[in-house]
Formats: C-alpha cells, sequence, structure tokens
C-alpha cells in the first residue's frame, strides 16, 4: 500500500471538543493508515491535537515552521524545517505534500486555503484539497464557492476544485480514493 503525506492547515488555538474531537478522529486515520501529517509544526491548540493524534497512532511528522514561530515548534516531530517566512512555509507545505486537508482555524489558516485553491485552479497543482467542514464551520464559504461557480467566476467544476467533507472519515475516503488507494 501506497503512502500519503497529508498536509493539514488548521489552527493554533485551542478550542472546544466540536472542533478537537473531529480533528483527534481524522489524525488517527492519517496514522493507523501509516501516512504522514505535514502541518504548520506548532505545539499548541489544533495543531498540537493533530500532532499527538497522527504520532500517537503511528503516523510520522513533518512540521514546517517558519522562523518567528520557531520557539513554539514541536521537539519530538520526525523532521521540522524552518522557513524564513510565512511564503515559503505555505510553498513548503505544498511541496511536501501528496494531499491537503484545510481544517477548522483563523486568517492564517483562511490564507493558506485560498492560495492552495488559486494555485490549483491555475494549474500549479492537480493535488486533491479537503476541507474538512467540522460542526459546519466552512458552511459560508461552502455557500460562496458554490455562488462563484454559478456565477462564473471559477474556470473548472467546483467539485474539481475542493471536496467538503463532513467529518475525518468522508475526508481520508476522499483522499484514499484520490490516490487510488481504495
Amino acid at each position: 500500500m501506497a503512502f500519503m503525506n497529508i498536509a493539514v492547515f488548521c489552527s493554533a488555538a485551542d478550542l472546544d471538543a466540536r472542533y478537537t474531537t473531529p480533528a483527534r478522529e481524522f489524525a488517527e486515520l492519517i496514522g493507523r493508515g501509516g501516512h504522514t501529517l505535514v502541518w504548520g509544526g506548532s505545539e499548541s491548540g489544533l495543531m498540537k491535537v493533530m500532532a499527538d493524534g497522527v504520532q500517537d497512532s503511528g503516523g510520522r511528522l513533518v512540521g514546517v515552521t517558519v522562523e518567528f514561530l520557531a520557539a513554539r515548534a514541536r521537539e519530538n516531530a520526525d523532521e521540522m524545517l524552518v522557513t524564513r517566512d510565512l511564503a515559503e512555509r505555505k510553498a513548503q507545505l505544498l511541496a511536501r505534500a501528496d494531499a491537503i486537508v484545510v481544517m477548522v482555524g483563523g486568517t492564517g489558516t483562511l490564507d493558506e486555503a485560498t492560495e492552495i485553491l488559486e494555485l490549483k485552479k491555475h494549474g500549479i497543482h492537480d493535488k486533491p484539497v479537503v476541507l474538512l467542514n467540522a460542526a459546519g464551520f466552512y458552511d459560508g464559504l461552502k455557500a460562496q464557492f458554490q455562488r462563484m461557480e454559478e456565477e462564473g467566476f471559477l474556470p473548472l467544476p467546483l467539485a474539481e476544485l475542493v471536496f467538503f467533507a463532513e467529518d475525518g472519515l468522508g475526508a481520508m475516503a476522499y483522499l484514499e480514493e484520490s490516490a487510488g488507494l481504495q
């Protein structure tokens, strides 16, 4: 079986169970599947939940942090890359990933998501992108994307650009199908 490097964009904030429970479940699927988590490298918030879940379930951790956040980086990651700035960090996360999953987060996560989708729209990459819509967090964004599609703002069908998963099982099934692992 082939293994994937799955980049996950998510919050470094401490969040309640409606967000941490689906994150932990998805992290365990990554680890049990023998996949690698490629993430922002932080030892706090949802990033920590993801890293703990992957590592505790037997998966690998590849962190990509940025100089001004390096002091908060996880010390026991299998690999930790420190970049000069956020733009280089995003480029490295994409370069090291076979697939991208966007979980709940703030402006940084939204920035990462829109850049990844813009690059995919222009054919810079063709990696599967999933928005994990825990607790309906991305319902508004999904509606906005649907409007963009309906009004002709997207040069390709929304379904080819991004997959909205309601839970970790749906996200992993989509990724495995996209990678031909099912």
